[in-house]
């Protein structure tokens, strides 16, 4: 199949598969299931394994994977910075920086102590481990958004998780550029901390620059009455596009401008103009990734996941075990939570598009072992199917615990 018709497939799969979700999209949030394990599971069915309707060469694989998680990560971050006012998440700021500064170094490294089982070198396991760390926010939206989560969870740990997702998947990239250092030693610290820095620096100064204009050119047009009701539902999504542009074109961190300036438009235009948008962003967190799933389901390497032997089953129940969870029921009340909600927090903080977004940029800065690809994506498809499987469940747990 040449490579046209490969999109064209793609593009014909994903259409169906979220169309028929979408019409039962109501439904399927009660239901031990969610949309990116849906098409996942397409896309190992459509895969090379099975079917052998999708095979995509690693030629093609890499930049697909790497610009489309970088694409959709800013329009994820981008709802996760408008899904609640921002006037409420400053109260967060104690949690936010814990499980920031903290948390995600802490995960960073016990993903990396669970990928030496595998055998890799400490250097890469360490690599592996900070594109690992950090809570993905299209997975993370299935559980904290929609009608049953608005019912069954309290609005501060919905609130905390849509914040540290939108947040972390930008700061991780300095945790990501430390350890290619240690893989790629050609670049020295100094030269790879100045860029990091900048990366930071600038990528919330352009979030900065573009968010409050953005926002204040909103409310003037509100005011005039001249933003049609159509584009005002699309704005942050051309938003969010417009900052990941300027931010790379700068060298900045695209995702993490793209958080800043949906957090700065925020509190610019307040909820009133903003409350027609959080539908359409919904949506699109929900649906605008099914391709990219899609695809990595077809691109899974299972023979590499093979040769790992019985270590792959031990290093993927240890990354959904102490990646993440320890560390908050531990830190429990210094982030204000109650045992209960430490569990679920501790617990749904997945791996998804960010995890591959890191893999790839990983191996787009030159890295070659082809393992580190393999245990990458094993922890991501692993962290799909269980937190499709327990989002319902966990959340009715959480929700028949409370106390009356």
């Amino acid at each position: 199949m040449v490579e046209v018709d490969r999109l064209y497939l793609v593009l014909a799969v994903t259409g169906i598969a979220g169309a028929a979700l979408a019409l039962v999209s109501r439904s399927i949030h009660r239901l031990p299931l969610s949309e990116p394990l849906v098409v996942l599971l397409l896309g190992v069915v459509l895969g090379p394994q099975l079917l052998g309707l999708l095979e995509i060469e690693r030629e093609l694989r890499d930049p697909l994977l790497l610009e489309g998680a970088r694409l959709l990560l800013a329009g994820s971050v981008m709802a996760a910075a408008l899904r609640f006012p921002a006037t409420t998440l400053t109260a967060l700021a104690r949690p936010l920086v814990l499980l920031l500064l903290l948390v995600m170094p802490l995960a960073a490294v016990a993903a990396g102590a669970a990928a030496l089982v595998l055998g890799l070198p400490l250097a890469l396991a360490l690599l592996l481990g900070a594109c690992l760390s950090p809570t993905d926010p299209v997975l993370a939206a299935s559980v904290v958004t929609g009608e049953p989560a608005e019912r069954d969870l309290p609005s501060r740990l919905r609130r905390l998780l849509t914040a540290e997702s939108g947040a972390n998947d930008g700061l991780a990239l300095p945790l990501v550029g430390l350890a290619l250092v240690s893989v790629l030693p050609a670049t020295g610290f100094a030269e790879a901390a100045a860029r990091l820095g900048w990366e930071v620096l600038g990528g919330v100064l352009v979030g900065l620059l573009l968010g409050v204009p953005a926002g204040r050119a909103v409310r003037a047009a509100v005011r005039q009455q001249s933003l049609a009701r159509g584009p005002e539902l699309v704005f942050t999504l051309l938003l969010a596009i417009a900052v990941l542009g300027v931010a790379r074109l700068a060298r900045t961190d695209g995702v993490l401008a793209v958080f800043v300036a949906g957090l700065a438009y925020n509190r610019v235009v307040g909820r009133r103009e903003r409350g027609p948008q959080d539908a359409i962003d919904e949506a699109v967190n929900r649906y605008a990734v099914l391709p990219l799933f899609l695809v990595l389901g077809a691109v899974l390497p299972w023979r590499e996941w093979v040769d790992f032997g019985p270590a792959a089953v031990l290093f993927a129940v240890a990354v959904l075990l102490i990646r993440r969870l320890p560390f908050v029921l531990v830190l429990a009340r210094p982030l204000g939570l109650t045992w209960r909600d430490a569990a679920f927090t501790g617990w749904f903080g997945p791996i998804g598009v960010s995890g591959v977004f890191y893999l790839t940029h990983s191996l787009h800065e030159g890295v070659n072992d082809p393992r580190l690809f393999a245990a990458g994506t094993l922890a991501v498809a692993v962290n799909v199917v269980a937190f499709g499987l327990t989002a319902t469940p966990g959340r009715g747990i959480y929700s028949k615990s409370r106390p009356a």
